[in-house]
């Protein structure tokens, strides 16, 4: 991704429908006002690659939806924002994935989903060559096609020089980890947040979970602690790199732009502690407003956030 490098966003792309405070779902056929509803484009590779765009990535999505209303509207917002549509494919037989999501007043959010035209993508849809040409591939939600499957896909990425991460949307469950083990080792990097890692491992702390997975095979584990940062292991290290203090909106969608800092940040040459920083700027910026495309900031305005903005002391 640096210059005319490529990334492809491969698999969960969510439309989001994103309401406002919320700090009560209206009994019966009762009804309230709010002062936002959004609709989003999202999802573990949705939502990378609108931050990736913003930061200046040519990014490609890969993944399926289906061809209603509310896939139009999400190949939209993200043709919108600059990312490549064209390897999405197209369901007749089953909705477009989507969220409905009550953010609220402290930021935190509550889901309603429907898992949709993701569970439809596998290894006969992956664009072989164009994976061939990219640079780099983040697979969100290896879990939606399984371990082989994803191992099939990440391998070939692997075998032609391309970079390779992951993010994982299902909760920290140790039967997910089995599920999506053969995927692995073919990850240059794993990007989960801690409670996945300490509820995929079974480990007592997050960065015995960490060490786990990279006995497992995955190059280096990025793991993210919400408002105390990241966790960077490798088989060698181990690094922590903190937060930024800001007032949250709404946490949707943070851990999708930190991937995204993270990426850009190493395909530009930084190394991981500086493309952390990175990766936290951009999860920072989108915080502070609704939905996963907040934010108006390019690769420069999220470098001067991080250079000018107070980190958060560890709780």
């Amino acid at each position: 991704m640096t210059g005319e490098t490529t990334a492809i966003a491969m698999g969960v792309h969510v439309l989001d429908v994103l309401v406002r405070p919320v700090e009560a779902i209206p009994e019966g056929q009762g009804g309230a006002l709010v002062e936002e509803i959004r609709l989003t484009a999202a999802g573990t590779a949705g939502g990378t690659a609108l931050t990736l765009a913003k930061l200046g990535a040519r990014v490609r999505s890969a993944g399926a939806v289906g061809t209603d209303a509310a896939g139009d509207m999400l190949l939209s917002l993200l043709d919108r924002a600059g990312v490549d549509t064209s390897l999405l494919v197209r369901r007749e037989d089953v909705q477009t994935s989507a969220s409905v999501l009550p953010i609220r007043p402290d930021g935190s959010r509550p889901a309603l989903h429907v898992v949709g035209a993701n569970a439809t993508y596998g290894p006969d849809d992956a664009p072989w060559d164009d994976l061939a040409a990219a640079t780099h591939l983040h697979l969100g939600g290896p879990e939606f096609m399984g371990g082989e499957a994803a191992a099939r896909i990440l391998g070939f990425a692997r075998e032609h020089g391309v970079v390779t991460s992951a993010d994982i949307l299902a909760p920290g469950e140790q039967g997910v980890l089995e599920w999506i083990a053969a995927a692995l080792p073919h990850l240059d990097y794993l990007l989960p947040n801690d409670e996945q890692v300490l509820g995929f491992t079974g480990a007592g702390d997050l960065v015995a979970g960490c060490r786990a997975l990279v006995e497992r095979g995955v190059g280096c584990v990025a793991a993210t602690c919400g408002a105390d940062g990241v966790v960077l292991v490798d088989a060698e290290s181990v690094e922590r790199v903190p937060a930024f203090a800001i007032d949250v909106v709404d946490t949707t969608g943070c851990g999708d732009a930190f991937s995204a800092g993270f990426l850009r940040g190493l395909s530009l040459g930084r190394d991981r502690r500086e493309a952390a920083v990175l990766g936290c700027a951009a999860a920072a910026l989108v915080a502070q407003g609704l939905g996963s495309d907040h934010g108006d900031f390019d690769l420069a305005a999220a470098d001067a956030f991080g250079a000018s903005t107070p980190t958060r002391v560890p709780g």
